[in-house]
């Protein structure tokens, strides 16, 4: 009988540790429907900037410039010391990024060498002590918000400046072996700074309002490495969602296999070739890329995206239902790099005329079969396809499997129509159109648009 007993307790006290694991895989208390609301904004709107900006600018050569040259403290410090972005103007910034279509923005509040742009409790290592001598994200989050735009926050888990922070495989004192990394970390305590940086975090939730979205980077578990044990990652998420429950956030805490750990994945610097799943779901995801090799202010780089590209990894991204969130990298005075004001340029030329086949459009369904050298987004509130002519074609234009399905067609940028017609032409060898495909006559001259896109209005 007691041994039976002891049986049965053991096993009540398996089950109780199973059900204790199960429930740690649950975080914030949301059902897949409010989830979906809370991030229906940003599935709309598609189209985001990203800011890379601290005094990394000084050197203007990358924002791992302490990391790659093994800066100390000590080596580092003149950067901060001569910081004066004297010619900052935020709300500059905001137009810009409206007249290119953006609809929210990042900006890095602090980056991995520490320096935060806000004027913290817990730090002297803050903006209000260089000699620019302000918060600059207090600015940020107004003139942004002026604009009507989303307003988020990166910030790095990782911190080269703190004294807790145990050198690992990526600070610039890295090493190679264990007994060295063991000597080196004698006297610093990942606790103190964990506690560090969930003040600071908090400081960022509580003191500027409501936050849009929140860019927690990021994770590199292993050997000389750190994870979310590290980070205290299941903790900090709690207070992020409970001091702003609306808010959004990225995926680099380490706790993917946890249901609500993360609201979107982030490819970075990363084309996707299909809408990323995961147990066979698809979920959501944004592509962070730069304009250039580079994600802070970067004088002597030159591997600079062209028009095309740049527009194609916009919609690319859309027509596998996804988000771009597209990088610049301010100079140490305060302005945008003129590189990259050329290219915001571009993309709000084309957006000015083309953004409707961008916000709230996704991947086209599946028995929409993309026409040669085009790539499809479609509109499921309007039932509109979008057809974005990536190289532009001759006269006959063949849409596979679309007769009987459009009502309109018309050219995007000017709302010119576009006859549905039989082929035009005589002694059409090798022609495999079907009685299921529908052919629409094009100008034989492209017309003066990067990208040019066929818009058709769908039968219900």
């Amino acid at each position: 009988m007691k041994t039976i007993t002891l049986v049965l307790l053991i096993l009540v006290s398996m089950m109780g540790r199973n059900a204790l694991s199960q429930s740690d895989n649950i975080i914030w208390d949301e059902t897949p429907e409010q989830r979906k609301e809370r991030m229906s904004w940003w599935t709309h709107d598609r189209f985001g900037m990203f800011i890379h900006w601290g005094i990394y600018a000084l050197p203007a050569r990358h924002e791992w410039v302490k990391q790659f040259e093994r800066m100390t403290n000590e080596e580092y410090q003149k950067y901060f010391d001569n910081f004066n972005p004297d010619l900052y103007d935020p709300a500059e910034w905001a137009r810009m990024a409206k007249d290119a279509g953006m609809k929210y923005v990042v900006l890095t509040a602090k980056h991995h060498d520490g320096f935060c742009l806000f004027e913290s409790e817990y730090t002297d290592y803050h903006a209000g002590n260089t000699p620019y001598g302000k918060d600059l994200i207090r600015e940020y989050v107004d003139a942004f918000r002026a604009e009507g735009l989303g307003v988020g926050f990166y910030y790095s888990l990782i911190d080269w400046h703190h004294p807790h922070f145990t050198i690992d495989r990526v600070h610039p004192q890295r090493t190679t072996s264990r007994e060295e990394y063991e000597r080196m970390n004698r006297g610093r305590d990942m606790s103190v700074y964990r506690e560090y940086m969930k003040n600071q975090v908090r400081e960022l939730l509580t003191n500027y309002g409501r936050i849009d979205i929140i860019w927690l980077d990021y994770s590199y578990p292993g050997e000389f490495g750190k994870g979310r044990e590290d980070w205290g990652s299941v903790e900090l998420l709690k207070m992020v969602r409970e001091l702003q429950p609306h808010i959004l956030v990225n995926d680099r805490l380490d706790l993917k296999e946890y249901r609500d750990g993360w609201d979107f994945t982030t490819p970075e610097q990363f084309k996707v070739q299909s809408w990323p799943e995961i147990d066979g779901e698809k979920i959501p995801w944004e592509t962070c890329q730069t304009f250039s090799g580079s994600w802070g202010y970067y004088r002597d780089e030159h591997t600079w995206k062209d028009k095309k590209q740049l527009l194609v990894l916009l919609i690319e991204s859309v027509s596998k239902g996804g988000n771009l969130l597209l990088n610049v990298g301010p100079t140490a005075r305060g302005t945008i790099d003129y590189r990259a004001q050329e290219a915001l340029g571009w993309m709000g030329d084309w957006m000015k005329y083309n953004s409707r086949s961008i916000y709230g459009c996704t991947q086209a369904p599946e028995e929409f079969e993309a026409p040669e050298h085009s790539i499809l987004t479609y509109n499921p509130e309007t039932n509109r396809l979008y057809i974005h002519l990536i190289d532009y074609p001759i006269t006959n234009y063949r849409l596979p499997g679309m007769r009987g399905r459009v009502k309109y067609a018309q050219f995007l940028h000017d709302a010119s129509e576009l006859l549905i017609t039989e082929p035009y032409g005589h002694h059409r060898q090798g022609d495999i159109a079907t009685e299921d495909d529908l052919n629409l006559r094009l100008p034989v001259t492209r017309p003066n648009v990067e990208i040019p896109v066929i818009e058709l209005i769908l039968y219900d």
